[in-house]
């Protein structure tokens, strides 16, 4: 995440996700694909000055930078994206939600409409250490009602160290998914690397 300040009342942050995905065959037989997702990138209009509740909202693109037809769709996607958080003592409570749709045409990919919701937990130990539960929490508009929904439990640990002058938050999480869609995973492995430029 990258904060800019547009003046002293305002600050845009923006906030890029490339994805790394290694993901087992979806039938017998088949071979696991490893490789990159699509790329979101978000830019959060949010106040400088905060009091209690932290907040932005802004919108969100989505970039076809997948290395397989497995791992991503080759069309652009947009869409409007918010979140709110708020810190009390150790913890650090709140949400992320967005929407895509996808916009122009490109060969055989299908067109989408993508929902995602990402409450977040955070409890903070000493020595940037911390316990976290963040599910991804998504549904597909454009599927069937029984496939439409992903929604995992679980949560995992994770630390802020320092290379340099530089932050950056380590993260493994590990969740199983209460629902799922036919052919989607039971289980999700989840490792991060966020660095952070704070101002």
């Amino acid at each position: 995440m990258i904060p800019i300040q547009l003046n002293p009342s305002w600050n845009l942050i923006t906030r890029t996700i490339l994805p790394v995905i290694s993901q087992p065959g979806l039938a017998p037989g088949d071979d696991r694909t490893n490789g990159l997702g699509d790329t979101q990138f978000t830019t959060f209009l949010s106040p400088a000055a905060t009091q209690g509740l932290i907040w932005g909202v802004g919108p969100i693109a989505q970039l076809p930078t997948n290395t397989s037809d497995a791992l991503g769709n080759d069309r652009w996607g947009l869409g409007p994206s918010a979140v709110a958080l708020r810190i009390t003592g150790p913890w650090v409570v709140g949400a992320l939600v967005n929407n895509v749709w996808s916009v122009g045409s490109s060969g055989g990919s299908p067109s989408y409409n993508n929902f995602l919701l990402q409450p977040f937990v955070n409890y903070n130990l000493p020595d940037g250490l911390y316990l976290s539960s963040a599910p991804i929490i998504t549904a597909d508009w454009l599927a069937d009602s029984a496939d439409r929904w992903t929604v995992p439990i679980g949560g995992g640990v994770g630390k802020i160290v320092r290379f340099g002058r530089l932050p950056v938050n380590i993260q493994a999480e590990g969740f199983y998914n209460v629902l799922t869609p036919e052919l989607g995973p039971d289980w999700t492995l989840r490792l991060q690397v966020q660095l952070l430029f704070p101002k």
